[in-house]
């Protein structure tokens, strides 16, 4: 898909335009572009989110959840960002390389044609131990003017960004970060004294290189850019050696695909994480307000996860995930804590920054206020993973075994506690989803007794398995909805109680009568609010829709199902990207991205429906 653009320092505008149709990107306005025109490329350790003209808006050095030095997503004035861009108008398409993360941009100007290759580079032996951007621009045909531009920015408002002279050359310095520019024909001009610039003109099959590096807190290696530029085919070669590791050839391959390659960005690879999304603050509906930092690892997207990553044969990820999810546990416990941070430890305190936000959408934030809560249903999610684990052919040491045998035994008391729920709301109430996922946790702790994973007598986690799925039927179900409801007493929905069909909770006409309800009340087209009354507050959550494709096949309204998929893979961004909503009037994408839970809830709709419809062999 293409857009006229013009040279986007002079192309700026404050009026509000409706946002374009899927794949385009609308002219900068006031310095924002919208949400839909981000690729994102990463190294393990950091993420970087590239707009359609060129500018990478977003990027933390050197770690994803640190803070972020080139954030002009949040800020446009002083939030920083590395520009590349034609300097005369253009249009622009983009593609990732096949069974990459190397995104590749194709700019068209009246002069001639080019194109940026941008990717973060991995060594010979894997990650490398700083961050390094590979920009590289080759002439396609007649001629075309770029200007570029790294300009760290304030930290969002903590610090200020300065350039060092040094015996190598210049170096950018801001807070504990060190940046080095460096390239090939790049045309190094100016800058002042917080940023490093340059210009350059393409000719057919010219070569030009952008290569940029960072560290914090540590000694930089100042990139040699005939290494950096060759580091290209290197990292294109890394990814598409994991990508024929991938393991699926069922219904919407390419989709799948590209969804696990998104994932695969968000594992952090010094421990083996997974974060839920790559940004924070970025606003749940435009007027701002419910922003959040999602760069912490849930245990609940790690669950969807390794169903994922197990499916796909990719057992070194499958591994190191859960390996990381039980020591952490262990350190951090005896409680089981909602998520984490991507280093193993609790997260801290949420701080607010002085920063406008996207398109004025405050606040902005990091770090995350559910990280005290009581949410039931993580029950669920961390014996969801451990009977994925086993089941797929693998072990649990005896350390885990006790641990997992004493969180059972805690099941079997909290769940009559009232919780935060899934949506970690500030209320708590005795939510249907989540006493769902309790018994999901029991029923799991059962197998995973009877397969002597875990010590002692799973009689009690049977009696309480059943006392829960009474308790449910009885208290969280309504005849004048015929609907599991969000709560007892309460005539309100919640797209979350989608979650246990494919839990095996209910696979019969209940389910299917309250699939019918949130289709009536929640959906809009084929997208779906998490809640009754959530339309007043924000957009549709992306993942809701696929929880919906998958319970419908679980319940064997197959063809709905399937026709509600084809819809959803048609709604991604041009590089098939996937943000936490959308806006189901314009179909903008909002809320922080790539969104982990999304593309989970993709791949495992995928896997579900191939699954219960393949031929019985």
């Amino acid at each position: 898909m293409t857009k006229k653009h013009a040279d986007p320092a002079q192309a700026q505008r404050t009026d509000r335009a409706t946002p374009p149709a899927t794949g385009t990107v609308p002219i900068r306005e006031g310095g924002y572009t919208d949400l839909r025109s981000y690729g994102a490329i990463g190294d393990g350790r950091t993420i970087a989110l590239i707009a359609l003209d060129g500018s990478i808006d977003w990027m933390p050095l050197p770690d994803l959840n640190g803070t972020p030095v080139f954030a002009r997503l949040l800020d446009e004035a002083e939030g920083g960002a590395l520009e590349l861009t034609p300097t005369q108008p253009f249009t622009a398409s983009r593609r990732y390389v096949p069974g990459t993360n190397v995104l590749e941009t194709t700019f068209t100007t009246d002069t001639g044609v080019a194109v940026l290759t941008d990717a973060l580079v991995t060594g010979f032996a894997g990650r490398l131990p700083w961050a390094e951007l590979a920009r590289r621009v080759v002439g396609v045909k007649g001629s075309v003017r770029f200007r570029w531009r790294v300009a760290p920015g304030t930290c969002l408002q903590t610090a200020s960004p300065w350039i060092q002279k040094t015996t190598h050359g210049p170096v950018i310095r801001v807070d504990s970060v060190t940046i080095a520019v460096r390239g090939i024909d790049h045309g190094p001009r100016g800058g002042g004294d917080r940023a490093l610039a340059g210009r350059f003109t393409t000719s057919a099959k010219s070569h030009h290189v952008l290569a940029v590096a960072g560290t914090s807190n540590e000694p930089l290696h100042i990139p040699q850019p005939e290494l950096t530029d060759s580091g290209i085919e290197r990292t294109v070669s890394n990814w598409q050696a994991w990508a024929e590791e991938f393991s699926y050839d069922g219904p919407w391959k390419e989709a799948v695909q590209r969804s696990a390659l998104a994932l695969k960005l968000l594992i952090y690879s010094p421990t083996g994480a997974i974060a839920a999304a790559a940004t924070t603050s970025l606003p749940e509906n435009s007027r701002g307000g419910k922003n959040w930092d999602y760069r912490f690892a849930w245990i609940r997207d790690l669950a969807y996860t390794v169903h994922a990553l197990i499916r796909f044969g990719l057992r070194e990820e499958t591994h190191a995930s859960v390996s990381w999810l039980l020591k952490t546990i262990r350190e951090n416990g005896p409680e089981l804590h909602v998520f984490y941070k991507l280093d193993g430890t609790l997260p801290g305190e949420v701080e607010k920054h002085d920063s406008p936000g996207w398109r004025g959408a405050t606040p902005v934030v990091t770090g995350n206020p559910a990280s005290g809560q009581l949410q039931l249903g993580v029950f669920g999610d961390l014996f969801d993973v451990m009977r994925l684990y086993v089941v797929a052919g693998n072990v649990l040491d005896s350390e885990t075994g006790r641990m997992l045998a004493g969180v059972a035994d805690r099941a079997c008391d909290d769940w009559r506690r009232p919780d935060a729920g899934i949506w970690e709301l500030e209320e708590t109430r005795h939510y249907t989803s989540s006493k769902m996922g309790c018994w999901q946790a029991l029923d799991a702790a059962v197998t995973l007794a009877e397969l002597g994973q875990i010590p002692g007598d799973p009689s009690r986690w049977r009696s309480e398995r059943a006392l829960i799925a009474e308790w449910v039927r009885e208290h969280c179900w309504s005849d004048e909805r015929k609907a599991y409801v969000m709560y007892p007493g309460s005539d309100e929905l919640d797209a979350s109680v989608l979650l246990h069909a494919p839990s095996g909770f209910d696979r019969g006409e209940r389910m299917s009568s309250t699939i019918d309800a949130i289709q009536q009340e929640l959906s809009r087209g084929p997208l779906v609010y998490r809640y009754s009354g959530a339309e007043a507050e924000e957009a549709t959550f992306v993942a809701c829709a696929f929880w919906l494709a998958s319970a419908l096949v679980c319940i064997g309204r197959t063809k709905e199902s399937i026709a509600l998929m084809d819809q959803l893979i048609g709604l991604s961004n041009d590089v098939g990207l996937y943000s936490e909503m959308i806006d189901a009037d314009d179909m903008s994408f909002l809320g922080n991205l790539p969104q982990g839970l999304s593309h989970l809830a993709l791949i495992n709709a995928a896997i579900t429906i191939e699954e219960l419809t393949a031929p019985k062999k």
